[in-house]
């Protein structure tokens, strides 16, 4: 028998401001139907508006996403904990559980300088390459 209960998927990053939030917004988006999605960081900043600009360009209204501190999530299992850089790997809380932990490192596009269209160029490239690593994900039983 199939299982469609849908996997719980977080994605962690340090500041929840940009990569996690590109990528619980991409998931939710493309594979909503799969996955029961959220994100954290261990030190919230809020959410860039960069990041929110460069999701509604390609469809996703991401207006409701908060950045959040993992402290704030619902205790519950997480089937994959995601981490998005490399201070929030070493960093994974313990309250995650049992779920497969996997680090997939992207630039941070919130530490970018430059003009204004060099830093919307640095969150584009992260939302394309965090696209492709959401649609290429594969779930496991």
């Amino acid at each position: 028998m199939e299982n469609n209960k849908r996997k719980r998927v977080l994605f962690l990053c340090t500041g929840n401001s940009a990569r996690s939030q590109l990528a619980e917004g991409i998931m939710r988006h493309y594979r909503g139907d799969e996955f029961e999605v959220c994100s954290a960081g261990t030190e919230p900043k809020g959410v860039h508006p960069k990041t929110l600009d460069v999701l509604r360009e390609i469809g996703i209204d991401a207006s409701g996403q908060r950045s959040k501190h993992i402290d704030e999530l619902p205790a519950k299992e997480f089937d994959y904990i995601i981490t998005l850089c490399g201070n929030a790997a070493q960093n994974c809380p313990v309250f995650c559980g049992n779920g497969a932990k996997m680090h997939h490192g992207f630039p941070d596009p919130a530490a970018a300088t430059g003009s204004d269209q060099e830093l919307l160029g640095a969150f584009r490239r992260a939302r394309d390459e965090i696209r492709d690593f959401v649609l290429s994900f594969q779930r496991r039983a």
